[in-house]
């Protein structure tokens, strides 16, 4: 795979030890093989440089660290300035081995769901790598592009970011093909202050592009449908015939969406197995991927069924007397609404159990008590979970409508048991942060 040497050169770092044969790279001391390059990168809630000692003792071949004053270790090892910046240096560097075409992903809401989409239409055709988990950082991106090997033909790369410049350093690291922008929504307003900052930092995914790859945009969303960009092909999708490709004729079914593609002058029958008119954009999506990808339409759409949601993100099954959507993964207003929507498409009575939406900083009364149109379109009785929620609680009060709010997990999932009805459809979501799916697990 490397040798030190190389590793050191890539980075600019300086070897100090012997020239070793590297045949991993790894960040976790727990997984790491032997003859891994163990890269000592700090996090949020540990610090790798005081695992290194451990990395050699489970076999690792060398250790890469930004430490100044020297390890006492015998050990071959990699001093750089700053060991996170080297290992996208390091990603970038064997993504390039590969004559690999990668499609990026970002967006304020639905970048894991919409990368689904878009490999299940790419596998189709290629073998295709994709983002696992929620690896779309500067630690975890790496990983993903470290998977590469000569089988792979296709890779759909999610991005991240809570700052200005991450997306940037994320795309001059994967290099990618063609890009997708799903929407600007209010996530990291807290940091970003302006949707104007969000779709800025969003737009650095063209960072790392070639000048001729196309930039692919949710032409529906108010933000992005400003962006004009005169050296770069521009595609659009949405419900707006405006858009370069568009879907109308929607139904909803008890399995999922059907819709018509239109096409280049044509009009496609075509359906997603899930529920939800975001799904339908997230196909979108995916089309406009496949065709830069050199599918036709014919391999496209019947892709569409193969899709699999990714971890707790709106995952639809039966729990005894109940059916449950479980989407706890995270929460934004648009990502609540779209939840919410789909509890409204379903049969009987609909119960929505909503934890708070976190990082929204001063503007986050004010999104949380805007949920309450669609709560009342979407839900018979609603279950508010967290002190950002009392600015929705106190709006449905307002309007007389059925609602239960409590900051205590305990207390509210036991008026959730106490009101629940035979028969009842449940939906559940939240920020990571307050862990809804907790509450889920006591619906039996």
């Amino acid at each position: 795979m490397f040798t030190s040497k190389e590793i050191a050169s890539v980075t600019n770092g300086v070897l100090k030890g012997a020239d070793a044969e590297i045949t991993s790279i790894s960040t976790d001391t727990r997984t790491i093989e032997k003859g891994a390059l163990f890269v000592a990168v700090k996090g949020e809630n540990f610090d790798g440089n005081d695992f290194i000692d451990k990395a050699f003792e489970n076999g690792a071949a060398c250790a890469l660290t930004d430490v100044k004053n020297g390890l006492n270790v015998e050990n071959p090892v990699i001093y750089v300035e700053n060991s996170r910046i080297a290992q996208l240096k390091l990603a970038r560097y064997y993504r390039d081995k590969f004559g690999v075409k990668i499609c990026g992903v970002t967006g304020s809401v639905g970048k894991t769901s919409t990368k689904d989409m878009i490999y299940a239409v790419l596998s189709a055709k290629y073998p295709t790598l994709k983002t696992e988990g929620n690896l779309n950082n500067d630690i975890g991106l790496p990983k993903t592009l470290f998977r590469l090997d000569e089988s792979f033909k296709a890779a759909v790369i999610e991005m991240g970011m809570d700052d200005l410049g991450q997306i940037s350093a994320l795309s001059e690291t994967v290099h990618p093909n063609c890009a997708v922008i799903t929407n600007i929504g209010w996530c990291h307003i807290e940091n970003l202050k302006t949707r104007e900052n969000i779709l800025k930092a969003k737009l650095e995914i063209l960072d790392g592009m070639d000048n001729g790859s196309p930039l692919i945009i949710n032409g529906d969303d108010e933000m992005l449908k400003t962006v004009e960009i005169d050296d770069r092909k521009v595609v659009r999708y949405g419900f707006n015939a405006n858009n370069d490709i568009y879907a109308d004729n929607i139904v909803h079914t008890e399995n999922g969406e059907k819709f018509t593609l239109h096409y280049d002058g044509r009009a496609y029958p075509a359906e997603v197995p899930v529920k939800g008119g975001h799904h339908i954009m997230n196909a979108l999506a995916a089309f406009c991927v496949g065709i830069e990808f050199n599918m036709t339409a014919e391999e496209i759409i019947p892709a569409f069924m193969n899709y699999e949601a990714s971890g707790m993100r709106q995952r639809i099954e039966k729990r005894g007397e109940y059916t449950l959507i479980l989407d706890c993964y995270n929460a934004s207003p648009t990502s609540m609404e779209s939840s919410l929507s789909v509890l409204g498409t379903m049969n009987g009575r609909k119960a929505a159990v909503l934890g708070d939406m976190l990082e929204l900083g001063e503007m986050s009364k004010t999104l949380h008590e805007g949920l309450a149109d669609a709560v009342e379109k979407n839900a018979d009785i609603v279950f508010l979970y967290g002190k950002e929620m009392k600015a929705l609680r106190d709006e449905l009060f307002r309007r007389e409508f059925p609602v239960f709010h409590s900051e205590n997990k305990y207390e509210l999932t036991e008026l959730l048991l106490q009101n629940l009805k035979k028969g009842d459809n449940v939906l559940l979501k939240g920020s990571r942060g307050m862990k809804m799916e907790e509450i889920a697990d006591k619906i039996k």
